[in-house]
Formats: structure tokens, C-alpha cells, sequence
């Protein structure tokens, strides 16, 4: 028999950790790469001021950064530090 504890959200057993929050996979570089090509061009920039029209320019390689900042968030669910 093992023993079975409650910490907030978190279910742990003696052997594995479940979490009550559903699964979600970490977004693909395909859908990064969607979300890029559907910002509007020739608007006013966001609070980053980094225009759309930067954004598409840099291509696969802004796209692969882009990806790889959101899967550290997504991995460490914390925003990481300016």
C-alpha cells in the first residue's frame, strides 16, 4: 500500500507526481510560426515597441528564438527576468 499526499494542486505518491492540471504539449514552431505570419502589419507596436514588419523579417531564425524563449517559459511557467 502507498501512501498518498495532497500538496495544493499536486497529487504524490510514493513512486510518481500527478498534477491535477490537464496536459497541455509546449507550442510547436509551426504554430509560433503561424502566430508571426497572421500579426497585422502597420500597426502601432506592442509594449516590447518591436514592429510586426521586424518580427516577420527576421524569418526562421527570429522564429526559432521566439520558439525556444516560449518553451523556456512554458517549460519553467516562469517569465524569465528583463
Amino acid at each position: 500500500m502507498s501512501h498518498i499526499y495532497f500538496l495544493g494542486n499536486y497529487l504524490f505518491s510514493m513512486y510518481e507526481i500527478h498534477t491535477a492540471e490537464p496536459l497541455v504539449p509546449e507550442p510547436s514552431v509551426a504554430e509560433v510560426k503561424l502566430a508571426i505570419d497572421t500579426l497585422k502589419s502597420h500597426k502601432s507596436p506592442g509594449i516590447d515597441q518591436i514592429p510586426a514588419e521586424l518580427i516577420k523579417a527576421g524569418g526562421r531564425t527570429i522564429c526559432l528564438e521566439i520558439h525556444k524563449l516560449i518553451t523556456f517559459i512554458w517549460k519553467k511557467e516562469k517569465l524569465p527576468e528583463e
